[in-house]
């Protein structure tokens, strides 16, 4: 395949953004080489807001053909949270013919080296950059997220995990040399000398199991880790969220024949509605690597079953935030306040449960009750979303019904603090829209702890009286090592509380966010930076993004023989 992309060319190209992004994984300092201001694209090739909705305004009722090998039907049906139907179909494949053709063109991309692989990689993702508006609005209406939303997480933040993934990927690559000179004493006889070769060698084709909420900002670290060290991926949407990632393989797949790779290095399976082919494919024997994103019951399938693959689950948890005292009461109802509305709390890392202690705690403005501190919760949540504008570009769209009965199944639970009110959104009156609840729990009751130890995803929290401090902390303690957590928050002044927390955390390894009153939320992680998930407790076997993320998606095979001139 003749490539008009070169080596040197990608190199040129894109080493400085490598180089940089290695620093910042090293540093953990802010970057970014992704804009998050809409107006920053419309130049050097990338999409003006204009043109990028009108880019997806075209991809309505069409077929988005692939060039994919095995295409046996065209398959479609997604409807947007915001009540349009976006008519666009895909290619269904005959898995027996796609998965050889996949694997055919492995050698030449395992033989391409590290480097290289890197650079194909910051292409794909530079080009999916210059399309971001047009994404944002394939992620907005197929998750539900506010435009905003989608384009910052479903764009600059996504690239951002891609390309950290692709550092991490080159990090654990080239820490082995390519070749190594062996030479051993042999005190008054010839050394031993041996030439040795070692090459990264890629486990098998990846499969990358999409979600419906997050496809891009999910999807990307595993994709992007699994093709970096020489595998070839499969990509299997959810049913209700393929634009965006049916998008991604296309970009992918131009980009690799340009490159002068095979294209079927990346390829697209969607399904039949109902088809369900994520367990079939999971068990192929050619699959050897899963990311997955979604409900704690098929991960757990997937680590039982898909023996034959390496399996990296980011399942559900029940995360947590300890209010036990605060020297920023406002500052500290404000930021929970976002937490609990960004998204309609549809986020892996939105808080649930409140542990406030039933005496009440101290703040900056006197002692506060527990039933105030609630009040004032709720005081706080509806000033947030009062206005039906702002309501709306904060809590976007219920992604599905199941979202939507958890919701209005809360409210039956205990004594409702706020209840859901429904929004209208006057430019697409098909979204469901609905601000969350706040109910009260008592800690010390069974029927309340089955409540709020079992995960309730979407814009539902419970505020959960609690006897003390300790109290808090082994709730929260037991919730991690029982249900799992993405996010843990906590609010105190308290030293040894403080301590108490962080231990709790560094013992049952849960991401901690400390006193959290300004623009930082505990449900936002930035790349480079922030840990998504530890890998250490039941929410998730690995985390986005470390070195464990990426090392075993490949295996370096050693060639020796004697050195040359060696006796």
């Amino acid at each position: 395949m003749t490539a008009a992309l070169t080596a040197h060319e990608l190199i040129a190209r894109h080493r400085p953004t490598l180089d940089q992004a290695l620093e910042a994984i090293r540093t953990r300092a802010y970057w970014s080489p992704h804009p998050e201001h809409p107006k920053a694209y419309g130049e050097n090739g990338s999409l003006d807001a204009a043109a990028g909705k009108a880019a997806f305004d075209a991809l309505l009722g069409t077929r988005l053909d692939l060039g994919q090998p095995g295409t046996d039907d065209w398959v479609g049906g997604e409807v947007s949270p915001y009540g349009i139907e976006l008519g666009v179909t895909y290619p269904h494949a005959d898995i027996d013919v796609l998965l050889p053709a996949m694997k055919a063109g492995q050698k030449d991309w395992r033989d391409a080296g590290a480097e290289t692989r890197a650079m194909v990689c910051l292409e794909i993702l530079k080009r999916i950059s210059g399309r971001t508006h047009e994404f944002a609005h394939a992620v907005m209406h197929t998750s539900g997220q506010a435009f905003m939303m989608a384009f910052q997480a479903g764009g600059p933040h996504a690239q951002d995990r891609g390309l950290e993934a692709v550092a991490y990927a080159y990090v654990e690559q080239v820490r082995t040399p390519g070749t190594a000179e062996w030479t051993k004493p042999q005190g008054k006889r010839d050394p031993l000398a041996l030439t040795k070769q070692f090459t990264p060698v890629p486990r098998g084709i990846g499969l990358v199991i999409g979600c419906n909420t997050f496809p891009t900002w999910n999807g990307y670290p595993g994709l992007f880790a699994s093709l970096a060290t020489g595998n070839a991926v499969l990509v299997k949407p959810h049913p209700r969220a393929v634009l965006p990632l049916a998008l991604t393989v296309q970009v992918a797949r131009e980009v690799l024949a340009e490159a002068g790779f095979d294209p079927n290095l990346v390829a697209l399976a969607a399904e039949r509605p109902g088809e369900g082919i994520a367990k079939t494919l999971a068990t192929r024997p050619e699959i050897r690597i899963i990311d997955y994103t979604g409900s704690t019951a098929f991960g757990d399938w997937l680590e039982a079953n898909a023996r034959q693959a390496q399996v990296y689950t980011e399942k559900a948890g029940v995360n947590t935030v300890i209010v036990e005292s605060t020297d920023d009461y406002q500052g500290m109802l404000a930021n929970l306040a976002f937490s609990l509305s960004l998204y309609s709390g549809q986020m892996c890392t939105t808080p649930q449960n409140l542990l406030i202690p039933r005496d009440g705690i101290s703040t900056d403005v006197g002692p506060k009750s527990f039933d105030e501190v609630v009040a004032d919760l709720a005081k706080s949540v509806d000033g947030l979303l009062g206005d039906d504008a702002r309501a709306n570009a904060l809590l976007g769209a219920i992604v599905n019904p199941d979202v939507k009965a958890r919701l209005e199944a809360a409210a039956g639970l205990g004594e409702v603090a706020l209840a859901s009110r429904e929004i209208s959104n006057p430019e697409f009156p098909g979204a469901v829209v609905r601000s969350p609840v706040i109910v009260k729990l008592d800690g010390a009751k069974p029927d309340d702890e089955a409540a709020y130890m079992s995960e309730c995803f979407g814009p539902v929290s419970f505020a959960v009286a609690v006897d003390s401090a300790p109290h808090a902390v082994e709730v929260l303690r037991r919730s991690i090592r029982e249900k799992g957590a993405m996010t843990v928050g906590a609010y105190t002044t308290d030293a040894e509380v403080e301590q108490s927390v962080r231990e709790a955390c560094l013992e049952e390894a849960a991401q901690l966010s400390l006193n959290l009153t300004g623009g930082v939320y505990v449900n936002q992680t930035a790349a480079f930076s922030d840990f998504h998930g530890s890998g250490g407790n039941p929410a998730a076997n690995s985390a986005l993004c470390d070195g464990a993320f990426v090392a075993n998606r490949f295996r370096v095979v050693e060639v020796r023989r004697e050195a040359q001139g060696a006796s």
